[in-house]
Parts: structure tokens; sequence; C-alpha cells
């Protein structure tokens, strides 16, 4: 669905980035959890079809929004320790709507300590937009060389991972056309 504070959030899942030693953005760690609907939700069942979700699959092994917000929010908050970061930069596809689900499951469920920047984003489909003239996830992975699985499509893992190699490869072509310097090794 489309409304944050209605609809479902039914799986969750983000990737925190390094750079390595030459200055390269790369995938580091990636998180998933599936999860149960909050009591009165809405469920679209377009959506339901086009992720293939069965909301109350016992396979899924679904936990409550909160947990899930709670283990992902640590997750993130143990990257942003490591990398000597104070907040994170949601990096998605369309992440306005992303991370609208993200605050209005913060607010439902209480969280206060929200690792994301309240509203600043990469998002990839503008970037994909203008490096390969492509703004659905799918096309844009491809223009770029990236391999695509239709089968797993839709799912927030896959999803998460094939948008986060996307942004690291044309951020690391961007770094190299123009001769970019991470302020990070920048020397004070």
């Amino acid at each position: 669905g489309f409304n944050a504070k209605k609809d479902a959030l039914l799986e969750v899942a983000a990737a925190t980035l390094k750079l390595d030693d030459n200055g390269i953005i790369e995938i580091d760690e990636q998180i998933c959890r599936h999860i149960v609907p909050f009591e009165g939700s809405n469920m679209e069942p377009k959506s339901l079809e086009i992720t293939g979700i069965d909301p109350y699959h016992p396979f899924r092994m679904a936990i409550p929004e909160s947990q899930a917000l709670g283990e992902v929010f640590t997750f993130i908050r143990q990257s942003l320790k490591k990398n000597q970061c104070k907040r994170a930069i949601m990096v998605g596809h369309n992440t306005v709507l992303d991370l609208s689900f993200i605050n209005a499951a913060a607010t439902r469920c209480n969280i206060n300590r929200n690792p994301f920047h309240p509203f600043s984003t990469f998002d990839t489909v503008s970037f994909a937009g203008l490096a390969y003239g492509q703004t659905v996830l799918s096309r844009a992975v491809k223009a770029a060389g990236i391999e695509w699985d239709n089968d797993q499509a839709h799912s927030a893992s896959y999803d998460t991972l094939k948008t986060a190699e996307l942004f690291c490869l044309i951020v690391n072509r961007w770094r190299r056309a123009t001769g970019l310097v991470w302020s990070s090794q920048i020397d004070d």
C-alpha cells in the first residue's frame, strides 16, 4: 500500500555501507525482518499479490512491528557507532515512501530514537534517472549491468540489496569520474 499510517508494514530491510581502503563505497551488512501486521491495518490485495506475501503464513517467522524496528534500528545504530556517524541517511528507491513508512511505524511503536535523519535521503530514483535514464528499479539495475531476478523482486531484502548495489555503483562511478574525495579522507 501507499498509506504509511493505515497500511501494514510487512517487511523491513536495511543494508549498511562502508568505504574500503581505496575509498570505494560498498555494502557492509544487511538485515531483514518479517512483520506481523499491526491491529486494524489495511493490506491491499494488489500489493500482496505483487509481493507474494501471505501475512499470516507461519513460515514467515513474522515478529511484532516494535521488535522488528527495534532490531533494525539497533543494527543501524551499531553501524553508525562503528563509523563514527551521528545520523543515518536513508538510501532507497522512492525514499519519500520508505521514510514515511519507517516514521509512521516508529510513531505507532513509540520509538523515539529513530536513527534516520528526519528528512535527508538519497533516492536512487533520481540517481538512476540521471545516470541511466531509468527510474523503475528493475530497469535501472539492468541498465547498470547488475543482475536482476524477477522472482526475488519486491521482497524487502532483495530490493534493498539491489538498491544498495545500484547506489554504490553510481556513487563509485561518479567518484572515479570527478576525483571526489570523501571528507573522512581529508586531513584537517
